[in-house]
């Protein structure tokens, strides 16, 4: 069964095509007009395992805000489009990265309800402009749509870092990890991993 989404989303501040393969090699091909951003779906895609596809356009000449948040959203109902019936899953995964001077640990639970715990980044980042154009603030907002969108809940630790940048970067790397486990196939689970027989 092919666990792959194609959506798009088109709005008067942007437009988004994306594509998704859950059982990929990390192949990537990333362009949202946000060059930081770019960096970190490269990321995520690399670490997931996840081919991932994205083109982007929106009105960057206000902010980036628009173009990431609704990027996010669309990447997170694919990844629910994706998952199906969730049949077979793990449905957890844990991963802690480090990147020099920053480490995250990141927990996914794919369970069908969103929720989001993010914590530990350091006073300031959110207003740090990373690579000039994407506000620190924005991290927190991407796995906000993610998680909202995706049905998952997702637990984001920042348990040390100074260089915005690599923060940044680790806490993609680290999520990306923890949902690679959680959404592998698991040849000893048999229908869906859960007592209540839905996800």
């Amino acid at each position: 069964m092919s666990r792959t989404a194609a959506l798009q989303r088109s709005t008067s501040e942007s437009s988004i095509e994306l594509s998704i393969n859950l059982d990929g090699t990390g192949a990537s091909e990333i362009s949202t007009s946000v060059p930081f951003f770019d960096h970190l779906l490269t990321a995520f895609s690399k670490h997931s395992l996840i081919d991932l596809k994205v083109k982007a356009t929106g009105d960057t000449h206000i902010d980036v805000h628009h173009t990431v948040e609704d990027t996010a959203i669309v990447l997170g109902q694919a990844i629910k489009q994706a998952l199906g019936d969730k049949t077979g899953i793990g449905r957890y995964g844990d991963a802690t990265v480090p990147l020099d001077d920053a480490l995250v640990r990141a927990v996914v639970d794919v369970s069908g309800r969103p929720y989001l715990v993010h914590t530990g980044e350091p006073a300031g980042f959110e207003f740090h402009l990373i690579g000039g154009h994407f506000t620190g603030s924005m991290v927190r907002h991407v796995f906000e749509a993610i998680s909202l969108n995706a049905g998952i809940t997702v637990h984001i630790t920042v348990l040390d870092g100074r260089d915005p940048h690599h923060i940044a970067e680790t806490e993609f790397k680290a999520f990306a990890r923890a949902l690679r486990k959680a959404v592998e196939p698991d040849a000893r689970v048999k229908g869906v991993p859960s007592t209540k027989g839905a996800l």
